[in-house]
């Protein structure tokens, strides 16, 4: 599992019943209902998986001037990992059933934490019960453990302050959908439009019908024009969460890991002196 970001139903399935350490996140979320979520969690969820809420545990607190999902601070965030019961060398599988993007996030925070052995659901909800796999509503009991002993940083995050000096030698894209890249509407942030030079890759583009991600050489076909030539690649979004997306559907498809910029739209938007681009 810790060489793909992805599992499939089956394989967690065969890894529960091997009786392997293991801890599951279900992550489902609604950004226009917050509790909906954890609502759909208690009515029913993958026997073992505790609830990690979006704006509780996998951000910190928003300032109006750092986005709406910064990163959590590394030490709020490594005791957060203990009490779910996570220590270095247990796996972890994420998961949710909105197409992975809350899943990809909570996943992106466990590596960055230095966490290797997690993987997301491929295919979140559906495809465990495609597997044969029951949902429940009885609450599992957790072994906390002490706060997660790795620093936080060990993937690549940039600050506004040093995309706002170097996005000309940067390749940038925009995981939001493409009506918002453009500037067409702007339902939750400042300002409408994108980062000038940004490219646009709609997160869900990823995603097979079914919910679960392309294959790795589709993938790579897709990204490849978009990243030709660019020594760093910037993942960014709306809040830092579905720009995660596209992070985990690069490593994926063997291209590496990619930068994340945290703050992403809502926080770049957020300064009215920040230029700003509009249209295709």
């Amino acid at each position: 599992m810790q060489d793909s970001p992805l599992i499939s139903g089956s394989e967690l399935a065969a890894l529960q019943r091997s009786g392997t350490p293991l801890v599951l996140l279900d992550c489902g979320f609604d950004l226009a209902d917050p509790l909906a979520g954890e609502r759909a969690w208690a009515a029913g969820h993958i026997p073992g998986a505790a609830y990690a809420h979006l704006d509780r545990d996998l951000a910190g607190r928003p300032n109006g001037r750092n986005g709406r999902h910064p990163l959590p601070e590394p030490a709020d965030w490594a005791a957060r990992v203990g009490r779910w019961g996570i220590a270095p060398g247990v796996r972890v599988v994420t998961y949710d059933a909105q197409g992975s993007p809350y899943a990809a996030r909570a996943w992106w925070l466990l590596r960055w934490l230095g966490h290797d052995a997690a993987a997301v659901l491929d295919g979140g909800v559906a495809a465990w019960r495609a597997a044969g796999g029951a949902l429940t509503t009885e609450v599992a009991a957790v072994a906390a453990r002490p706060p997660y002993p790795a620093p936080a940083g060990a993937l690549p995050a940039i600050t506004v302050d040093a995309l706002l000096e170097r996005r000309a030698d940067l390749r940038i894209l925009d995981a939001r959908a493409a009506e918002r890249y453009r500037g067409d509407t702007e339902p939750l942030d400042a300002a409408a439009g994108h980062i000038p030079g940004a490219v646009s890759r709609f997160f869900k583009l990823n995603l097979e019908p079914d919910g679960r991600f392309k294959p790795a050489a589709t993938l790579r076909a897709e990204f490849e024009p978009l990243v030709a030539g660019a020594t760093t690649v910037v993942q960014q979004c709306g809040s830092g969460v579905t720009a995660c997306h596209n992070l985990l559907a690069m490593v994926h498809a063997g291209l590496g890991m990619t930068t994340l910029y945290p703050g992403s739209w809502s926080e770049w938007s957020s300064d009215p002196s920040r230029p700003v681009a509009r249209g295709d």
